[in-house]
């Protein structure tokens, strides 16, 4: 906030310097001199440049008290989009001729990009899970999904996607590349002897930058499924391509490559670590200690792959009565996924390892530079000559660990 002030103090010095310019020459009954005019379109422009930089921080400075409030930064998509239909969308767009609200909403975020060559889906819809309710499992292939009528589509199990709703910081509506300051380092204070000078000490800073990394996904549909079939194709797109796509966000939230992808938290080397252990109340008290110590406030949880869980529900005490999960976990809240891949791969005899996070989960921040952008192909040699389609879906986003101090993790076993 310290800086925004500043940059308004200095804009509002600079606009008092053209006024008194326009002042002075008005009481002289007089036009601006050469100096005076140069010196005037100068101070104008630096005017107009501390307007965009104010501007800027604004916006900073609102995702920042959003942040520490543990909420999801939107941008400014606010339609209501119960009535969308993905695979309506698909099929129109496959000829080029969207309409209704899939085409309203194409155009809303297809503005400032350029030529989009696909169907522009938001992720609000396409990350939203959808509970079905059927007894018709399916098991031919796509054309057996068309039929006079046609129940629900039984889903596949999936993995529990779990960053975002532990509180992870989410900004929608991004455009450029986005850098992400902060503190890093306070200076001192200190009480002085009267008349004496005060002991200068300097503030330490940073920042994290995000950019865009393209996730993709692709599937091939038929001609007939595309045409006739959406009340089966709508969850396939809702639950299945959009699942592809959040799934990996989510896997590389926790851990990413760090080539193409984002790097995650385990994989971030900013983010300290403890070293393996068992899994005690032990462990799990100096994780909590570790942030405790670093001053870190906020929604703080663990999250681990389900078998570190289990093995925890099993644990008793002296007498064979089972400890609850809520003892060896000190209270804290817990969430498990599949997505928590072992550090260490089962070997024979030796188990596998699991790493076991915690965190204040809104020191992470997920970005979005576009909705789920669907491309339709119909003219690939693998679906031509039978009038179907291959749908490449794609999403442009980025992960990255605001504040390391944040997260701590173990490997447990």
């Amino acid at each position: 906030m310290s800086t925004l002030n500043t940059l308004r103090e200095k804009r509002t010095a600079k606009v008092a310097e053209m006024r008194a310019l326009t002042e002075a020459a008005q009481t002289a009954n007089r036009d601006l001199s050469q100096d005076e005019r140069t010196r005037f379109d100068a101070l104008e422009a630096e005017v107009r440049g501390l307007t965009n930089r104010i501007t800027d921080a604004e916006k900073l400075a609102e995702f920042e008290r959003l942040e520490e409030r543990g909420e999801a930064v939107s941008g400014p998509m606010s339609r209501e989009l119960r009535n969308y239909s993905v695979a309506k969308a698909i099929a129109e767009g496959a000829g080029q001729r969207l309409s209704g609200l899939e085409a309203e909403v194409h155009q809303e975020l297809s503005r400032g990009r350029g030529e989009v060559r696909g169907v522009m889906v938001p992720t609000e819809i396409l990350f939203e899970r959808r509970d079905l309710t059927t007894t018709t499992p399916v098991t031919g292939p796509g054309s057996n999904l068309i039929a006079t009528q046609l129940g629900g589509l039984t889903d596949r199990r999936r993995a529990m996607l779990k960053v975002e709703s532990l509180g992870a910081t989410v900004l929608r509506g991004l455009t450029g590349n986005l850098e992400l300051p902060r503190l890093s380092q306070s200076g001192s204070a200190a009480f002085v002897a009267e008349a004496s000078n005060a002991t200068r000490s300097d503030a330490g800073f940073s920042k994290v930058s995000m950019a865009p990394k393209t996730a993709a996904a692709e599937y091939k549909v038929s001609r007939k499924m595309l045409l006739q079939s959406y009340s089966a194709l709508e969850p396939i797109l809702r639950n299945d391509l959009s699942y592809l796509l959040a799934q990996k966000l989510d896997a590389v939230a926790i851990k990413g490559g760090g080539t193409n992808e984002p790097v995650g938290i385990l994989a971030d080397s900013g983010v300290a670590h403890l070293a393996a252990a068992a899994l005690t109340y032990t462990l799990t008290a100096d994780l909590i200690a570790a942030l405790e110590l670093d001053d870190v406030t906020g929604t703080r949880a663990f999250l681990t792959h389900p078998k570190v869980a289990t093995a925890a529900r099993k644990f008793a005490d002296g007498d064979g009565h089972l400890i609850q999960l809520a003892e060896t976990f000190h209270n804290e809240r817990l969430e498990t996924s599949t997505n928590v891949s072992p550090s260490t791969a089962a070997a024979g005899a030796v188990p596998a390892k699991y790493p076991l996070i915690y965190g204040e989960w809104a020191s992470l921040h997920i970005g979005y530079w576009s909705g789920v952008d669907i491309l339709v192909n119909p003219y690939h040699a693998d679906v031509a000559s039978a009038g179907g389609a291959l749908l490449h879906a794609f999403l442009d986003c980025d992960v990255v660990v605001r504040h390391k101090e944040g997260f701590r993790w173990a490997e447990v076993q």
